[in-house]
């Protein structure tokens, strides 16, 4: 790409910007952020900096514009399709200073915050407040706002809140020629030009450095329950899904969890799961505002999955348990990857035809002698597939793995699906979009690269191959 190296004078140049404090080029910093948690990938940044400021990332874009340096912003490095490596080497853009929560606006909804602040700590600010912010990836305790944006993390509870994107009125963004640009406003409701806020939320960094963002909130739920559902098949499990939505309820959570990931869980914990025998479990969670609606539904979602064989429903009314069980669940992604080495995918289809992609995915493994793990939220239709290397050769690994995901990303479009619901493309996605998008697309996607970052510094190496 034409790139070229950091040199001592840009690190003297970076350091009069941010103040020798915040530039590393030590082995130790270097390694910290050359990997995110895909996988066993890393690439190694040849400067760290840590701005504070807008002007400073403002300053810091330009010059690396000016040098044809490649930039890599980074939040909490807990990205799953690579966007954070620094492929190209050149300067990692550490956002973890921009840790502020700037103002909560009790009166209208709203908060202004800044990307380094994490998802967690957001969200415990928020409650005693009575306020609600529904985004939350099992990896809320460490990720950031910012890396939840530039990916659209969804979550558990995406099934009836939404995504990322459906929480953010507007940005402060600066371009990767050092231009500061505002987007959207704080207002419900803005039809004022192309909507760039909603453009730049899943971008994956690749377009734009974001450094405030103007969130909706909504009122927090006051009463929660949750029930397990255990069931003798995968095809039982998957087709109850739709059926609990066709009789008119929206749970705030619904997740699939195959007896495998479960016994992952069990072994890593040390814990057991109610009914960790089941062929397949769902999580279904109920929140709303009066406990006699949350009640009348679990009744009713009882009543649904009986018809698919469903046995020893368990209740969680008690916040405890409820607890309890979602850390057993999100354990779930950590206990599957300790296995062995792996790649995960991250499939969507219309949740009706959940059944047809966990049936296909199976087969597509046993061809091609793979063991396929899966897990997720099945309430929007997405299932994380796992596929573990366990004792297969390199080679043989190497030769299949490939293959396979294709095959599975091919089913999974042929359904009406695409092939990533909330983990991006990154770097170790990129060769499978052209399964998902048609040539126009991409052209057009890649015309507005160029438009925003002409010169190709900003996150190279990821989307586009």
């Amino acid at each position: 790409m034409g790139f070229q190296r950091v040199t001592p004078e840009l690190i003297r140049r970076l350091e009069q910007i941010v103040g020798t404090g915040f530039v590393s080029s030590d082995s130790e910093s270097l390694s910290l952020n050359s990997r995110d948690e895909t996988e066993d990938l890393c690439f190694l940044p040849e400067v760290v900096v840590r701005p504070t400021e807008t002007a400073e990332v403002s300053r810091i874009l330009a010059l690396a514009n000016e040098a044809s340096v490649p930039v890599t912003p980074r939040g909490g490095g807990t990205g799953l399709s690579g966007g954070a490596l620094p492929v190209y080497g050149g300067i990692c853009l550490s956002m973890d200073r921009f840790n502020r929560i700037l103002s909560i606006d009790h009166r209208n909804f709203q908060a202004h915050v800044e990307p380094g602040v994490t998802t967690q700590r957001f969200q415990e600010e928020l409650e005693p407040l009575g306020l609600f912010y529904p985004p939350d990836p099992s990896s809320r305790g460490t990720c950031q706002l910012g890396g939840n944006l530039a990916e659209c993390a969804g979550g558990p509870r995406a099934v009836k809140y939404g995504v990322t994107k459906d929480y953010v009125l507007g940005l402060e963004a600066v371009l990767p020629t050092g231009e500061v640009i505002k987007t959207g406003a704080a207002v419900l409701k803005n039809v004022t030009g192309y909507n760039l806020t909603q453009l730049l939320v899943g971008s994956e960094g690749t377009l734009a450095v974001i450094t405030k963002i103007i969130f909706r909130l909504i009122p927090l739920p006051r009463f929660r329950q949750v029930v397990l559902v255990p069931f003798s098949s995968l095809e039982k499990a998957t087709a109850a899904v739709a059926a609990i939505f066709q009789h008119g309820i929206t749970p705030s959570a619904l997740e699939f969890m195959e007896r495998a990931a479960v016994k992952a869980a069990e072994n890593r914990l040390g814990k057991q799961w109610p009914n960790g025998n089941a062929e397949a479990q769902l999580l279904v969670e109920v929140d709303g505002s009066h406990e006699e609606t949350i009640a009348r539904d679990i009744e009713q979602i009882a009543a649904v999955v009986e018809k698919f064989d469903a046995a020893d429903v368990l209740l969680a009314d008690d916040p405890q348990k409820v607890q309890d069980i979602w850390a057993l669940r999100r354990s779930i992604g950590e206990s599957v990857k300790a296995i062995s080495a792996y790649k995960e995918e991250d499939t969507v289809v219309p949740r009706a035809h959940l059944p047809e992609l966990v049936r296909g995915v199976k087969e597509i493994a046993q061809r091609y002698g793979i063991t396929a793990i899966c897990y997720g939220h099945a309430g929007d239709g997405n299932v994380h597939v796992n596929i573990l290397k366990e004792k297969m050769d390199d080679t043989t690994w190497e030769r299949n793995v490939d293959a396979a995901v294709r095959e599975i990303f091919q089913l999974t479009v042929s359904l009406g699906g695409t092939i990533s619901g909330e983990h991006g493309i990154g770097y170790s996605q990129r060769s499978y979009l052209p399964i998902a998008l048609s040539p126009v697309e991409l052209k057009l996607m890649r015309e507005i690269k160029r438009t925003f970052d002409p010169n190709g510094i900003l996150n190279p190496g990821k989307i586009f191959t």
